[in-house]
């Protein structure tokens, strides 16, 4: 399957459940315990507007191949857009989600890995 021409929307999908796996790790290792804690920590992390912030910091770092994943997750037709984001930022955090999710589908942990530590530097 070439999976750079899977449904954009797939990526994401994928992509978000990536990240929430990778946040939850980290909070876990940086103490967090409680479900009640992490799931409000987790909040600082995985909204439409913190991921957009998260994306500022890889935007110039991403390969032209994920580049264009990430266009292509950013320009996919929405109707769910969070009353908490614009939907710039909403079509933003849908592009990062895809390029992480694509990045699984490969079976590229190490760039996830690298990406995901610029993005989340405090997490680290």
């Amino acid at each position: 399957m070439d999976f750079f021409q899977l449904n954009a929307g797939a990526h994401a999908y994928l992509g978000d459940a990536v990240l929430e796996g990778l946040i939850r790790r980290a909070l876990i290792l940086k103490g967090f315990e409680k479900s009640a804690h992490l799931n409000k920590e987790a909040l600082k992390y995985v909204t439409a507007v913190n991921q957009c912030i998260a994306y500022k910091r890889i935007e110039g770092c991403l390969t032209e191949e994920e580049a264009s994943i990430f266009n292509r997750g950013r320009n996919c037709s929405h109707l769910n857009i969070p009353k908490s984001a614009s939907p710039i930022e909403y079509k933003i955090a849908t592009g990062f989600e895809a390029v992480f999710g694509y990045l699984r589908l490969v079976n590229n942990e190490s760039r996830i890995n690298e990406l995901f530590t610029l993005a989340y530097p405090d997490l680290q």
